[in-house]
């Protein structure tokens, strides 16, 4: 679900950016929006005029779980015992490279852009949303200046423009479930105390 959630992300900004650029959404050669190229990971190498979606967390969300995370409701009403589903946050990291300085932040500015007024991806509106995915929502992160010299150090590589979102809300649920037993009566037996 990684993958999928990351690939969707690249692929739809990658669309944004050629409709706003004027470009051809059948030219590969020509993506606006790449991965790191897997050969050029030591040290990290980012290809020149495009913008590289780059994993640099991943967080698990605990707020959010429900009272009972062992136990799961279907649709006809009946409960299954399930493992916690897992929900992940992504930290993502756009980094621009071009020749030119000024195009990098036009590139990085037209994400900001798009994301600002569609933070959240559902399937209703977003219909490429891989199935599994029930929502992604994604928030710019602002990091302090000990914090971005801690990501580039640990990227081992100078410093490019460059802006980070949160992606949350990527859930795994476990896939077999149980049926869950019910506990129809309690008893108590109080001992007295001498």
């Amino acid at each position: 679900m990684l993958a999928e959630a990351l690939t969707f992300l690249r692929r739809h900004l990658d669309e944004q950016l050629r409709v706003r650029l004027g470009g051809s959404q059948d030219d590969a050669a020509g993506d606006k929006v790449v991965f790191l190229d897997g050969d050029k990971m030591d040290p990290i190498s980012f290809q020149l005029n495009a913008v590289t979606t780059l994993l640099i967390n991943i967080e698990e969300e605990r707020i959010l779980r429900g009272a009972d995370p062992h136990v799961r409701q279907t649709e006809d009403g009946s409960r299954q015992r399930v493992q916690p589903d897992i929900r992940l946050i992504l930290y993502v990291l756009f980094v621009a490279r071009f020749k030119k300085y000024e195009s990098a932040w036009q590139h990085l500015s037209m994400i900001v852009e798009h994301l600002q007024s569609t933070r959240v991806f559902e399937p209703g509106t977003a219909p490429e949303l891989p199935e599994g995915i029930e929502r992604l929502i994604l928030e710019l992160v602002t990091l302090g200046f000990a914090e971005q010299n801690e990501v580039w150090s640990a990227l081992r590589t100078t410093h490019h423009p460059s802006i980070l979102y949160r992606v949350k809300l990527i859930a795994y649920r476990d896939r077999r479930p149980a049926e869950a037993t019910v506990i129809a009566e309690t008893q108590r037996d109080l001992g007295r105390i001498a």
